[in-house]
């Protein structure tokens, strides 16, 4: 059919005028995706651009697939513990691409639940390469090479981070894996090389070990999950040791040779107290597959950010205020790219800043910022390792007087119910009043018991008011009754260090 001169006139105009929204969010991480939801439910003209997944990597590459793999290797090692629950098993095997297929599963369930929310508000999702072309005005390249030019009265940068490929000789020639690729494997590692002590490498290496690969953690720190306390460095590193993982601490990479999933050679030199030698000792470990889990980097390369106008910390990071405000007017950054903690609850409560402040402004003055906010986290080893606040490192750092409250997660009777009695829980107590400072728990249900402390000091009650409390009786929550009745029981650990006093 022959076209119009009014029709020709109408797709010149589309290709030089941008299409107008209320909110033009680039990156669809979860905290961009609530945003979009919300502000397209309050009525709003929302578009959101994502090169490759639907909700970002939470949903489809990072948090929820690896707590699903994660779970998997929970119920293998059930399995194998099953003479202790009175189950005889004569044998069983692990099909790799059977965990793989209900983790995919699980993120299909996802995929579809978003789009449904995105049909359902009114917000438009679009799939490609988004970049400024200048200031508020995001130009998107779609698969078939067409461009869409989105203006927005305000745009959201959330384009995460990506896993840190370090420059070590021979790494990337080794196409090591990431935890993208771990999470997708459909055979079983012989021998998996861990580069990386921290979240990613502590969690995927008990996983796989309870797969059946031998694991090799190599981290640069004398102590796993090293910004920690002592004690819980120690009991992780145990933990690890007992289900079989080699563990080369203070450990400096020097090369990487041959190829991930099929020969790999990787020469560290270790040095430190623990071998006596401080120059190091040079060894060569050699697998099946290397995993680098050594940190992040920030999505910012490509975005076209200097047109729009919005400046980089000196770590590559968008630079933003309190308030998520970036140097350019109208622009914000939340999540991980914005430099915040890398934790999809505080991407979530990055939006709840950034909704506040342009919502409210005109009620409240839009004060809402991210500082002072509590940052907690969990760890999901088995048991998990979960904490909330202040650290004994920490506050001995900043020369806080606390009382410790501290006790095994044997003294837990829903713990020996479940046979995971393994861990203990701990919290600081402020030395001149009731106010609890921080919690720790390292043990089954840490993340979840974390939650009932972390609610109690949202709302300033002291203490005592979880110590006198009537809870549910056997639960592992109940557990906070017997930690902060610890002063007066046989598993009292609260000790006088320094400016410290006794809870005695």
């Amino acid at each position: 059919m022959k076209q119009t001169e009014s029709t020709l006139s109408a797709q010149v105009l589309s290709k030089t005028q941008p299409e107008e929204f209320d909110l033009v969010i680039l990156g669809g991480g979860t905290g961009s995706t609530i945003a979009a939801w919300t502000f397209a439910g309050e009525g709003k003209r929302v578009a959101v651009v994502d090169r490759k997944y639907i909700g970002g990597s939470c949903p489809n590459i990072a948090c929820l697939p690896s707590k699903n793999i994660i779970h998997t290797a929970k119920v293998v090692d059930y399995v194998r513990r099953g003479e202790e629950f009175g189950i005889t098993c004569d044998g069983f095997a692990i099909d790799m691409a059977g965990v793989r297929e209900r983790k995919r599963k699980m993120v299909l369930g996802l995929n579809e639940m978003y789009m449904e929310n995105y049909r359902h508000t009114g917000a438009q999702f679009i799939l490609g390469t988004g970049r400024f072309v200048a200031p508020r005005t995001v130009e998107v390249t779609l698969a078939d090479g067409t461009t869409r030019q989105l203006r927005g009265a305000n745009v959201i940068v959330s384009t995460g981070t990506r896993a840190a490929i370090e420059t070590i000789p021979g790494i990337s020639e080794a196409q090591p894996l990431t935890h993208v690729e771990a999470l997708e494997l459909d055979e079983i590692p012989e021998h998996l090389l861990v580069i990386g002590g921290g979240y990613v490498g502590v969690e995927l290496s008990q996983a796989m070990r309870r797969f059946g690969s031998k694991v090799t953690v190599i981290d640069r720190n004398g102590r796993l999950m090293s910004k920690e306390d002592p004690d819980v460095c120690d009991a992780l590193r145990s933990l690890l040791a007992e289900e079989g993982i080699d563990i080369l601490l203070n450990a400096r990479i020097k090369e990487v040779s041959g190829i991930s999933g099929d020969s790999v050679s990787v020469v560290v030199v270790q040095s430190g107290v623990q071998n006596g030698d401080q120059n190091g000792i040079e060894k060569v470990l050699k697998g099946s597959h290397v995993l680098v889990a050594t940190g992040r980097k920030p999505n910012t390369e490509a975005l076209g950010l200097e047109l729009a106008g919005v400046d980089l910390t000196d770590r590559g990071y968008i630079k933003v205020n309190e308030r998520l405000q970036t140097t350019a007017p109208g622009v914000w950054a939340i999540g991980e790219v914005a430099g915040s903690p890398q934790f999809t609850h505080i991407s979530i409560d990055d939006f709840r800043v950034v909704h506040s402040n342009l919502t409210q402004a005109n009620l409240t003055g839009g004060n809402r910022v991210t500082t002072g906010r509590q940052v907690p986290y969990c760890l999901f080893t088995d048991p998990e390792l979960a904490r909330i606040g202040l650290s004994e490192t920490e506050a001995e750092a900043q020369g806080i007087a606390y009382r410790l409250f501290k006790v095994p997660m044997a003294t837990n009777l829903r713990a020996h119910t479940l046979s995971e009695t393994r861990g203990f829980v701990k919290a600081l107590v402020e030395a001149e009043s009731d106010r609890i400072l921080g919690f720790t728990a390292f043990g089954v249900g840490a993340g979840e018991t974390l939650a009932a402390v972390q609610i109690a000091m949202i709302a300033g009650l002291p203490y005592t008011a979880l110590r006198d409390a009537v809870l549910t009786h056997p639960t592992l929550v109940e557990g906070l009754i017997s930690l902060f009745s610890s002063a007066a029981s046989a598993h009292n650990v609260v000790e006088t260090r320094g400016s410290q006093i006794s809870a005695a």
